[in-house]
């Protein structure tokens, strides 16, 4: 022991010597030895002069005069924070009504609005067809009259009845024009970019050989994974200000669903 006497000398006491030990750890770091480390500059999110001019307007108010830089740095990482938050509980939001429970073994299907809406159509559609054939008959029934004494309601049914054989016979003229037009241009070719071998790149096709070796094409089995995008629309927005305390019954939220 270099001192006997120094009881409180711990590392003496185990048998360590802190002098080796230094020139171990510089001989192993040597090349951090010198270096110096800071930290990063704090960028503010917001701009900070019309920033600070619009909290100096507000503080005007309040008789606050002078506002410190140190404020404003502050109010602007919050609002940063703030904004992380937001978007971060929207696209929670988003997520969810995204995902579908169709297939899921779980769950069971209890109603189906959109087929309940697509029979209604159906329904309307039906009825609507019907009116028009009970109206078609009657126009041809007044079409196909011969009394020469005839009302002036007679003869309106007679004039509303050749119009309707003008526009049947102009759609059916129009639908013979394009069958015959897509005869002429023939049977629908395959697409080049449809093709599995190719490659697109700025708009142009660039084949693709089975071996790869075609200029800038990549072999085909290659995949470049798509970058998954949430959209977030005004729905989920409201939602999200519905269930937060400080937004369910602010003006914002009030004139969200306005719109």
């Amino acid at each position: 022991y270099r001192d006997d006497d120094d009881v409180n000398d711990v590392a003496s006491m185990a048998g360590v010597n802190l002098n080796e030990e230094n020139a171990r750890i510089m001989a192993t770091n040597s090349d951090l030895v010198g270096t110096q480390i800071q930290s990063c500059k704090d960028e503010p999110f917001l701009a900070a002069i019309p920033l600070h001019k619009r909290i100096l307007e507000t503080a005007k108010k309040l008789g606050i005069t002078d506002v410190p830089a140190e404020v404003v740095t502050f109010i602007s990482h919050a609002t940063q924070n703030r904004l992380r938050t937001v978007i971060e509980k929207v696209t929670v939001i988003t997520q969810h009504r995204m995902e579908s429970y169709k297939d899921d073994e779980w769950y069971e299907q209890a109603t189906d609005v959109r087929s309940q809406l697509k029979f209604f159509e159906q329904l309307e559609r039906l009825e609507k067809q019907r009116k028009d054939e009970q109206e078609r008959e009657i126009l041809l029934k007044a079409a196909k009259s011969r009394s020469r004494q005839e009302d002036p309601e007679q003869a309106r049914l007679k004039q509303k009845a050749k119009e309707m054989q003008q526009q049947e016979l102009a759609q059916m003229r129009q639908r013979d024009a394009n069958l015959t037009a897509l005869a002429a241009i023939g049977p629908r070719k395959k697409r080049k970019l449809d093709s599995p071998g190719l490659l697109t790149v700025g708009g142009e096709g660039l084949g693709v050989s089975g071996g790869g070796q075609a200029g800038l094409g990549t072999p085909s089995s290659r995949q470049y994974a798509r970058q998954k995008i949430t959209r977030v629309n005004l729905r989920d927005f409201i939602f999200y200000m519905e269930q937060e305390r400080e937004t369910s019954h602010s003006l914002l939220l009030y004139r969200a669903l306005l719109k």
